[in-house]
């Protein structure tokens, strides 16, 4: 959900340089809403209780793996986008993000600004969007039972 008009993006990754240069770059060329976890424990935890718009994981980490903490992004937070981000080229384990947690990117390491910014932009845009048809679809219920 946005907070002062500013799409919130949770990025996670074991590797404290990567979300340092992550959130150094989204600072700089953006006005997102930055959150950040080392512990994607942690930010399962976080995503149970805070609303985002996005969210950004790596596939490698030591708690839970990528797919896992998407899953569970999933599952409490249907409508953010979820982009998994890798430094291992991994077609089998891209197919399986895409089945079992219907990510909406999947991002190789070493990433290029421009792209992963577009990926962004356009993964909000897909957020913003099911949210609104979920508020739509929302109304045309209580018109319905209205009705009846």
């Amino acid at each position: 959900m946005k907070t002062n008009g500013r799409p919130r993006i949770l990025i996670v990754d074991d590797e404290e340089m990567i979300l340092s240069s992550l959130r150094s770059f989204f600072s700089f060329e953006t006005d997102y809403e930055i959150i950040t976890f080392t512990s994607s424990q942690e930010a399962a935890t976080y995503v149970e209780k805070e609303s985002i718009d996005l969210v950004i994981s790596d596939f490698l980490m030591p708690e839970l793996d990528g797919i896992a903490f998407l899953a569970k992004v999933k599952e409490s937070q249907p409508m953010a986008t979820r982009v998994l981000l890798t430094g291992f080229a991994d077609k089998e384990n891209a197919i399986k993000a895409i089945n079992e947690v219907s990510i909406f990117q999947y991002i190789e390491k070493p990433w290029e600004n421009t792209r992963l910014k577009l990926i962004v932009e356009n993964g909000l845009e897909r957020s913003s969007l099911l949210k609104r048809m979920q508020e739509i679809a929302a109304v045309k219920m209580d018109l319905i039972k209205a009705l009846i």
